[in-house]
């Protein structure tokens, strides 16, 4: 454990927490894709260091903006605690971003105790999205850990109204998303090494700026890191694209099992990740 490291994961909530998670997410997107141009133009991939730890999706590149938000819709300076796009700065609260740093530091101990006591088995940063997301509903939600669905609608079957993301919800929708996403996240990761496999992760992420914004763009980051991984301990085409269409169809079933019934946001592909990781791992072995 570093301290310096600590204090920069504050430092990143505090930052994640002031722009919004969705925001600081996207930004991990175009540092990730940075990272990429920069391994393959040097061979060098110290830089990833920055989108995967001292700004990474458990600490202030999504987490820490997650509890900001659920903190202050708690404290009734907020309207929506599952909102993941509003920026917690313009709320002038500087104890709302507060609870964004000491979330960024707890993420990275999270992540840290994790790498401790060694868990190779499955993606530690998503395991810890999933974790301090949790530990937020406890804290500030009042819907329980798994939510409080509404009467008349039905966990896994709800209208479009309570749908994570209702324009890619359906079967046909979920299936070609997967098969696509996967399928061309499985070439990066095996034609273009190490970098591209964390490559169609990087364009996941960065193409959500266009969601921030109102375009209904799907959301395939945990598709395209899954099939990556798949396709990496596999070598196999067919592997990587079957684990993306899985992921498309798991990515529902967390959605409908952990966020859309609760007010504070359990990020469902973050859980499809750290699940599907561990699945293909598991069967690889």
């Amino acid at each position: 454990m570093s301290f310096l490291a600590f204090l920069v994961a504050f430092g990143g909530g505090v930052f994640g927490a002031a722009i919004g998670a969705l925001p600081a997410f996207i930004m991990v997107g175009f540092l990730v894709l940075t990272g990429v141009a920069v391994q393959f133009a040097t061979g060098n991939a110290d830089f990833f260091a920055v989108p995967f730890g001292a700004f990474g999706p458990h600490v202030g590149g999504f987490a820490s903006g997650v509890a900001a938000a659920a903190y202050a819709a708690n404290r009734d300076k907020f309207d929506n605690g599952r909102d993941i796009t509003a920026g917690m700065m313009g709320l002038n609260s500087p104890d709302i971003l507060l609870v964004g740093g000491i979330f960024g530091g707890l993420g990275y101990l999270i992540n840290w105790i994790f790498g401790l006591v060694g868990f190779p088995w499955t993606d530690s940063v998503a395991l810890t999205v999933v974790v301090s997301a949790i530990i937020v509903r406890v804290l500030w939600g009042k819907s329980g850990v798994f939510g409080a669905v509404v009467a008349g609608e039905g966990r896994y079957s709800p209208s479009e109204a309570y749908r994570w993301v209702p324009w890619q919800s359906s079967f046909g929708q979920k299936l070609m998303i997967g098969l696509g996403a996967g399928l061309f996240s499985t070439y990066l990761a095996l034609s273009l090494g190490p970098a591209g496999a964390v490559l169609g992760f990087g364009i996941s992420a960065a193409s959500l700026v266009f969601l921030q914004y109102g375009t209904k763009v799907p959301v395939t980051h945990h598709i395209t890191l899954v099939a990556a991984v798949a396709a990496a301990a596999s070598g196999s085409y067919i592997w990587g694209t079957l684990f993306g269409i899985l992921a498309a169809f798991v990515g529902e079933f967390m959605a409908n099992t952990f966020c859309a019934w609760g007010d504070t946001h359990i990020d469902p592909p973050a859980a499809t990740i750290a699940t599907l990781t561990s699945l293909s791992l598991l069967i690889q072995a």
